[in-house]
């Protein structure tokens, strides 16, 4: 039996890879606008871990807010492409 674990990234790997800063992506995860990050708790803090579909997402915003789009409309149409990207990779999924 094979374990995969998937891989997640911090809060400032996040921003870097994203080009958002991390205020933006605290932000936008207080507002509903991203899922909530897996929270790790190491003695007293807890610290934020990012999924990869979760960096598709806020890289995508980014970009949306970038060409002028507002922040409602830009979540809207990223969460949109990714959920349409994961029908389509399904077995059966593009019909």
């Amino acid at each position: 039996m094979t374990t995969e674990s998937k891989q997640t990234f911090s809060i400032g790997d996040t921003a870097k890879i994203t080009r958002a800063t991390q205020k933006q992506i605290r932000n936008w995860e207080a507002r509903g606008y991203i899922s909530l990050a897996e929270r790790v708790v190491s003695g007293c803090r807890g610290y934020r871990r990012f999924s990869t579909e979760q960096l598709e997402i806020i890289s995508s915003i980014k970009n949306l807010i970038d060409e002028g789009y507002t922040l409602p409309a830009a979540a809207k149409i990223a969460k949109t492409a990714i959920l349409n990207q994961t029908k389509e990779s399904m077995p059966g999924g593009n019909h």
